[in-house]
């Protein structure tokens, strides 16, 4: 009997720390317009005990809070704003911390995952840690310029703050020689006023000079402004830390003002007509497809 009672009160107690644990929601909450955050990101804003975040991207949601306690912190403060968010959780309570675009995308996501590391953090016994994802920064953006990210893509911060400039200046040199389509975030700054005419000169090394660049200041917000011009125009632009700047690959193509990166379907389909040469059993086999390593192989 004394040993049933010790394994119910050993449960019990395992139950209550389990209820009274606190939890960390680091949010997503895209450019910042309700009709595009995801409910669930709604939900665990509302829900919370605690908010914190950049106080620009308070201001975003500053029509879902209510009684919640908030905490605002300045730029540079990302290491602040994610330990006050475990202190707060370690008292039990529901911590937002909230990053605009994606969270897991140059977001605050990364950084808490850091500091509880750091604590030595058990996600079995100690703080519970969610991750909302939102519509990133080169979503919302390829989205008011058109189409120039249907192929391969991939992002690059200008920031030097955390990544030697000769990290990032490689990085741009190899995302140009492999032709990706190349979204820049942290484009220009006060402070960091050469970084974006470095990236240009590099990238005309092996783009272009009509290769379409597209500019997105403020996507979703207040001012908004979208600009598309060559290449070799970029450093003509107004650009600023609320600017993500795409640029295209050798294919990208610009019509009615819109920038266009073909994935490849005019090379196997006249998209003109509405009979194909290419019957549906044929379009996957090597004679169609020259460019495959298949192909290669079997040739």
């Amino acid at each position: 009997m004394y040993e049933k009672e010790l394994r119910r009160q050993e449960r019990k107690i395992v139950a209550e720390k389990m209820m009274s644990r606190g939890k960390i929601s680091v949010i997503g909450i895209g450019p910042g317009e309700q009709q595009l955050m995801t409910e669930q990101a709604i939900t665990a804003i509302k829900n919370s005990d605690c908010i914190t975040g950049y106080k620009t991207y308070v201001a975003l949601i500053a029509d879902l809070i209510e009684s919640q306690e908030v905490v605002q912190t300045l730029m540079a403060e990302e290491v602040e704003r994610a330990q006050e968010a475990v202190k707060l959780a370690e008292t039990g309570k529901k911590v937002a911390v909230v990053s605009s675009g994606d969270a897991g995308v140059y977001g605050m996501a990364g950084l808490v995952y850091e500091v509880l590391v750091a604590k030595n953090w058990n996600p079995v016994s100690g703080i519970e840690l969610e991750i909302i994802p939102g519509i990133s920064a080169v979503q919302s953006c390829a989205s008011l310029l058109g189409a120039p990210l249907m192929h391969d893509y991939c992002s690059i911060s200008l920031s030097d703050h955390l990544t030697p400039w000769e990290v990032i200046r490689k990085r741009i040199a190899a995302a140009g020689d492999a032709d990706f389509v190349i979204a820049f975030y942290n484009p220009k700054s006060s402070k960091r006023i050469n970084h974006l005419a470095e990236a240009q000169k590099i990238l005309l090394q092996y783009r272009a000079k009509e290769t379409p660049v597209g500019i997105v200041t403020n996507a979703y917000r207040d001012k908004q402004r979208i600009v598309i011009v060559p290449l070799s125009e970029l450093l003509e632009q107004e650009v600023g830390m609320t600017s993500t700047v795409i640029v295209g690959n050798s294919a990208t193509f610009i019509y009615e003002n819109k920038m266009i990166t073909p994935r490849g379907y005019h090379k196997k389909y006249d998209l003109a007509e509405e009979e194909q040469q290419l019957k549906l059993h044929q379009r996957l086999q090597k004679e169609a497809e020259p460019w495959s390593l298949n192909a290669g192989k079997l040739s």
